[in-house]
């Protein structure tokens, strides 16, 4: 079953001064990375809940205590002999930030208590102001840690009963959901969120959901996606944990939809207490199974749990529409089911008896599209997948191969990045992959009580074992640019880092080559944090190169993991005071009108992270040049540029907080006394204020 809770975060702008850059963050259907801005920069920002403690060791820079970044840690502990537990929640307001406010948005929970509230007020409504009064304000709160059921946002597995739990705390061990928050700012520039969760004591989290108890952790990594895999020690895991990572870590490569995260939580869920259901997928990617969950079987709940964890539809009511509602189900049954068998755990007996239940009442007697038709809740568990296979069946029959409903379902995980999936959208994508054929056929299943028949085996050999295109993504030279500028990418110990200004656009030029034996379709997407920003599409002769410039503008300050194939780029995003001025000199400070002085400025990071802006010099006319620059933790940058003047007399150039002065042809000794531009003192700490420290957006 699959279980989204989204944790809303918006950044709210009161009146900046002119020149202060400003970002609005609202509610909204974006996901992390993904750019809904407007002309007046307006972003969204969907964050869905805290991520894991960050490895320690980890050398990605952490946005902890920046300048533009607002951050809370989680920290979660178990009541020893009560079904409760608490939350503390931990805050780091960046001095840019004005306001804040925290609306505790816990599913399920009328019953949850804030025992404690340091820094923060609470309003009439039950939002928590902060008052200002510290920099790390927190919030303690006790949440019931029993639940059972499921609300309007949950898909109901097949043996689902609603007194069943879906978490549960049994004393010694705890399986509980990590509490979601919706959290409004207001600053003077651009200001991003990270959260982490942290388990106090013995036990595991991956953001969404936590385990109280000991326990032993596994772990797999398969291009940049890490596996966890976390057992109880109440849990008696049927198969070898190997194993179980091993069949997810095929869910993996076999599903090339787009949205990869970069980890994924599975808890084998202990088998002593009666759950509602066999698993449940939560949060962004975390779920339990059963820790009794076979994995030779084509209902393979840990496949299907994993599939939910790729869908980027599968949230909430809101993100499909009541027609495409089967899809979220009978997707994660019919890849499961099929990852299953092109793993060797089933064979095509056991598949074949699987999707052809669909073909018997009560399931073959609704409509999918219709829910409310269905006479056994569980139709598109059952009907569903022989429906979708059929589907694919007939996209892989009229194309050869080429396309497949993986590429479908990548179609649709990138439109779901800004807008919610209907039926419609799922068959122009159809017929945009194959042809009028395949979306009239799964228009008369889907919408019908038409019904195919399971195909046979020969069917399957001939449509299934087809040669497939082999396509090979990468960075082209130069490997990206902002706003038009050719943009530096360093080379770490740990991968490739760059750190760009926040609104502006990141393009990156994507290689595509097919290296297979066979002319094919590609579709060259850009991810970022494992969602689709820009994606295009072609098809190459064997051997064949080309080249596509996708492109991604981001919303707010953080760390973003940017993917394109099997290639990342971490890249830090920041505000226009990330970057600090240590220096400012000007060569020649004697010219004539008309001529040109060059003006270099030694920049640095303001904080221990890579800082990246567009400089600006400012003279009394204003913005007379920008520069772009890039600069790693720790290390120095200069920008040169060249400024001209053609009146005669004494003027200031300005970059950042430092001034330094040029004199315009031969002047009496009066003259050069008076010095058009900013002055000293009061006109100076003006325009210091007006560029809120170093630089203004170009485009207000």
């Amino acid at each position: 079953m699959n279980y989204r809770v989204v944790f809303a975060v918006a950044l709210l702008v009161a009146s900046l001064p002119a020149g202060i850059g400003g970002v609005v963050l609202g509610t909204g259907s974006a996901s992390p990375g993904a750019s809904v801005g407007a002309t007046d920069r307006t972003q969204q920002l969907e964050h869905v809940g805290p991520d894991p403690d960050p490895d320690p060791d980890s050398s990605t820079p952490s946005v902890s205590g920046s300048s533009d970044v607002l951050s809370y840690t989680t920290e979660l502990r178990q009541i020893p002999k009560k079904p409760t537990y608490e939350a503390e929640i931990r805050f780091s307001v960046p001095d840019s930030v004005s306001e804040v406010e925290v609306d505790l948005d816990l599913e399920g929970t009328a019953e949850a208590t804030v025992r404690s509230a340091d820094g923060f007020e609470s309003t009439a409504d039950g939002v928590y102001r902060w008052t200002g009064e510290t920099a790390a304000p927190s919030l303690l709160v006790t949440l019931p840690a029993n639940r059972t059921g499921h609300d309007d946002r949950q898909s109901p597995t097949v043996s689902e009963r609603d007194d069943g739990y879906s978490f549960v705390d049994a004393g010694d061990w705890a399986i509980v959901p990590v509490p979601q928050l919706r959290v409004y700012a207001q600053g003077s520039e651009p200001v991003g969120l990270e959260s982490s969760a942290t388990v106090d004591g013995s036990g595991a989290t991956g953001g969404d959901v936590a385990v109280f108890g000991e326990v032993t952790e596994y772990e797999r990594l398969v291009e940049g996606e890490r596996l966890r895999l976390v057992v109880p020690a109440a849990a008696d895991l049927q198969e070898a944990p190997d194993d179980v990572l091993e069949t997810l870590a095929a869910g993996s490569q076999r599903l090339a939809v787009g949205e990869r995260p970069d980890e994924t939580f599975v808890v084998a869920a202990p088998t002593g207490v009666d759950w509602g259901s066999r698993g449940l997928q939560y949060g962004d990617a975390d779920a339990w199974v059963r820790a009794d969950a076979p994995l030779d079987e084509p209902d393979n709940v840990w496949l299907h749990e994993y599939v939910h964890v790729r869908q980027a539809y599968a949230g909430s009511p809101d993100a499909t529409a009541t027609d495409a509602t089967w899809l979220v189900e009978a997707q994660a049954e019919y890849h499961a089911a099929q990852v299953a068998l092109g793993t060797g755990l089933i064979g095509f007996e056991e598949f074949e008896r699987f999707l052809e239940r669909g073909e018997r009442s009560p399931y073959a007697d609704g409509i999918l599209a219709e829910p409310g038709s269905w006479d056994d809740p569980h139709t598109d568990y059952v009907q569903g997948p022989l429906v979708y296979g059929e589907i694919d069946r007939r996209l892989r029959v009229v194309t050869d191969g080429d396309r497949t409903l993986v590429d479908v379902f990548r179609t649709l995980n990138a439109r779901a990045a800004n807008d919610r999936i209907a039926a419609a959208d799922f068959y122009a994508a159809l017929e945009e992959a194959g042809d009028a054929s395949v979306r009239e056929a799964a228009e008369r299943y889907a919408e019908t009580k038409a019904l195919p028949s399971m195909w046979s085996r020969g069917e399957h050999e001939a449509a299934f074992d087809q040669p497939v295109p082999a396509i090979d993504y990468g960075h082209a030279d130069p490997p990206l640019a902002v706003d038009g500028e050719p943009w530096e990418r360093w080379e770490t110990d740990e991968g490739r880092l760059a750190a760009v200004p926040a609104g502006t656009t990141v393009a990156v030029p994507v290689e595509v080559a097919n290296v297979g034996d066979r002319a094919g379709s590609y579709d060259a997407t850009l991810q970022v944090d494992g969602v689709p920003v820009d994606r295009a599409q072609g098809s190459l002769e064997t051997g064949e190169r080309a080249t596509e410039r996708l492109s991604w503008t981001p919303p707010e300050p953080g760390t973003y993991e940017l993917r394109v194939g099997s290639e990342t780029t971490t890249v830090i995003v920041r505000a226009p005071s990330s970057v600090a001025v240590a220096d400012l000199d000007l060569e020649p400070r004697e010219i004539d009108p008309g001529e040109s002085a060059a003006v270099t400025a030694t920049v640095e990071p303001a904080d221990d992270r890579p800082a990246a802006a567009f400089v600006a010099v400012r003279t009394h006319e204003g913005v007379v040049a920008e520069a772009p620059v890039a600069v790693r933790a720790g290390e120095t940058a200069t920008i040169t540029r060249e400024v001209r003047f053609d009146e005669e007399g004494r003027h200031e150039v300005a970059v950042g907080d430092r001034v330094v002065t040029v004199t315009v042809g031969s002047l009496p000794l009066a003259e050069l006394e008076e010095v058009p531009g900013f002055g000293v003192g009061v006109s100076l700490a003006a325009l210091a204020a007006v560029l809120a420290g170093l630089v203004a957006f170009r485009r207000q």
